[in-house]
């Protein structure tokens, strides 16, 4: 076999081969060294993280900041209202937002590009703006203090309609004058037609609903009340005292909460890239 000639043009598009991977692997290295440090501090004794130089690896490792933090300071019921809140507004999220955009990308009704341009509209609104409308209203419901109050204003968004309407107008209308030929329900349609159809949309529009609900921080402290109530954002805040910082119990807090985000990231990261890439295109 004969080597291929090493041309200029050949010898520029490897050196910007090069080049490229060169930025990535640092860009990965300078990204993954916070949570490293994070998940080794986490491990570490009060004296082993003010040690100098810093040790990367502790040389007495210790598992009593996980014990600290799920004995002394409850965190356990934390990540369960963190899990039964994130879970809840995604699987509902999941549900309203594919039916709407459903409605919206294969009916043709009064009104339909105006109520969906109006909707579009209200991401412009800034969250902090409904805040207090949306307080008196749970209040006035008696909803504070409860999974409901964190669950129901999060059920819906614009940009989940917006994603599932613009991946389902990518499928055939021929499936579903099909599927009505055959005697099917719309909601028979939606469900085994339409959603078999959605699962890389959904498991994005799920990544991002779950991680939002997931990391949200300012509605669970405006909403609850009670700490046996808190998430564990609001949990992990607390942890800071006035006088004093208990950073292995932080970093040990934190690791605990980025751990579940990262897990459903790599479950689902495959339908990410593609429901993305393929909720803006038409036939």
């Amino acid at each position: 076999m004969h080597k291929k000639k090493m041309t200029p043009e050949l010898l520029k598009r490897r050196m910007n081969e090069t080049l490229v991977h060169i930025l990535l692997i640092a860009g990965l290295i300078v990204t993954l060294l916070p949570f490293i440090w994070m998940l080794s501090t986490s491990f570490k004794t009060k004296g082993g993280i003010f040690t100098f130089p810093p040790e990367w690896i502790p040389k007495e490792p210790t598992f009593g900041n996980y014990q600290e933090l799920f004995k002394g300071v409850n965190f356990l019921r934390c990540f369960w209202n963190s899990l039964i809140v994130a879970l809840s507004i995604t699987g509902l999220s999941l549900f309203l937002n594919s039916l709407a955009g459903y409605a919206f990308a294969k009916y043709r009704f009064r009104w339909r590009g105006w109520l969906f341009t109006l909707i579009l509209a209200t991401m412009m609104i800034p969250g902090q703006m409904t805040m207090m409308p949306v307080f008196l209203l749970l209040k006035s419901l008696g909803l504070l203090n409860s999974y409901m109050g964190l669950i129901i204003p999060a059920a819906t968004s614009a940009f989940g309609i917006f994603l599932m309407c613009q991946f389902i107008s990518t499928i055939p209308d021929d499936l579903i004058e099909s599927a009505r030929m055959d005697g099917c329900s719309e909601f028979r349609i939606y469900w085994q037609v339409i959603l078999p159809l959605c699962k890389p949309v959904l498991a994005a529009l799920g990544i991002f609903t779950f991680m939002g609900s997931w990391n949200d921080f300012l509605w669970p402290l405006i909403v609850m009340i009670k700490e046996s109530m808190y998430t564990l954002p609001v949990a992990l805040a607390n942890l800071n005292s006035q006088y004093a910082t208990e950073y292995g119990l932080l970093m040990a807090g934190a690791v605990v909460v980025v751990v579940p985000i990262l897990i459903v990231f790599f479950l689902a990261q495959k339908y990410v890239i593609e429901g993305i890439a393929t909720s803006g295109l038409k036939e």
